[in-house]
């Protein structure tokens, strides 16, 4: 795989994402990465972006929504969807009482946009993510995403949210314009100046951050995306749609990792016959999927949890 050209490469943060079919082992996979990279004395941050955190279970350490150390050069964080939510609400929110003395100026509609629009929390969460995509504190940044579907519409939302600030800041440009009518009738107490920059920085900046995602995502030589699939049907075919709408954002993928292969049994019949069925669909996804680097990874007697199986499966990933 292209993780080790990287131990080669210059200074610049690279960006590894891990996603798939709920229940293939994404988490997993981003643990043993992150591991892996921080062996070989890279600066690494892993970052669960999916609800269901599991990088805590995997690391068999709480984590949670601020970045902890987990050893030296590892570090790791679990998006909180409603903590983000909340600082992001702080950050774009007008103050509700001076957007009330300008009802029934046309602005009604915006009165409740940062806590009703559809999807909030998915924007909010995506403005964190956006945060650290612009860091350079991290040699590698890991994102454990969530199930397929759910990490397609994280990914396409620097569209959806660059319309969406795109528009909230024509309404904050109008509503400063109307705040300056309105300062002759009404006494607001902020100076002109500051009524002109009220949430407009905030905004600029997070346009600034979702420009600079676009490139990142697009760049094959500071992203690097792998799908994470098991050896059934059902996997198989959410991977390949899910190849289908990663190329149409632009976004590079690289690597799969079929994870979950019945090891051979000297005793267990039922777990050779399921073994020649996965030895089917794995000659089907190399001949399928040509072109991308596929791993493959076996099933593991012991639940795969805590750094000792993390660092044998790395192992079983990049040697």
């Amino acid at each position: 795989m292209a993780l080790k050209k990287l131990l080669k490469g210059g200074k610049d943060t690279k960006f590894y994402f891990f996603s798939g079919k709920g229940g293939v082992g994404k988490t997993s996979m981003s643990a043993a990465t992150a591991l892996w990279f921080a062996g070989k004395g890279k600066k690494t941050l892993v970052i669960s972006t999916d609800p269901a955190h599991s990088l805590s279970d995997a690391f068999d350490i709480k984590i949670g929504p601020e970045v902890v150390k987990l050893k030296k050069n590892l570090y790791a964080l679990e998006i909180d969807p409603g903590k983000a939510m909340q600082e992001y609400k702080e950050m774009l929110s007008p103050k509700m009482e001076k957007l009330g003395a300008l009802e029934g100026l046309g602005l009604e509609d915006t009165l409740d946009i940062a806590g009703t629009t559809p999807g909030i929390d998915e924007i909010a969460s995506f403005d964190r993510f956006l945060r650290f995509m612009g860091s350079k504190e991290y040699d590698v940044i890991i994102f454990d995403t969530a199930p397929t579907g759910h990490a397609l519409r994280f990914l396409s939302l620097p569209d959806v949210l660059d319309s969406w600030v795109g528009k909230m800041i024509k309404i904050r440009m109008r509503f400063s314009g109307m705040m300056s009518l309105a300062r002759k009738i009404l006494p607001f107490g902020d100076s002109e100046e500051d009524e002109k920059s009220f949430g407009l920085k905030e905004m600029e900046a997070m346009k600034e951050r979702i420009s600079q995602a676009r490139e990142i995502l697009s760049n094959p030589h500071k992203t690097h995306y792998t799908m994470v699939m098991i050896p059934e049907a059902m996997s198989i075919s959410e991977t390949e749609r899910a190849l289908k709408t990663l190329k149409g954002y632009g976004i590079p993928v690289k690597s799969l990792i079929v994870n979950q292969i019945i090891p051979q049994s000297k005793e267990c019949d039922f777990c050779n016959d399921k073994r020649r069925l996965q030895l089917e669909r794995i000659a089907f996804i190399r001949k399928n999927f040509k072109g991308y680097g596929v791993k493959e990874v076996q099933l593991l007697k012991d639940e795969l949890r805590g750094e000792k199986l993390l660092e044998k499966t790395a192992r079983d990933l990049y040697g």
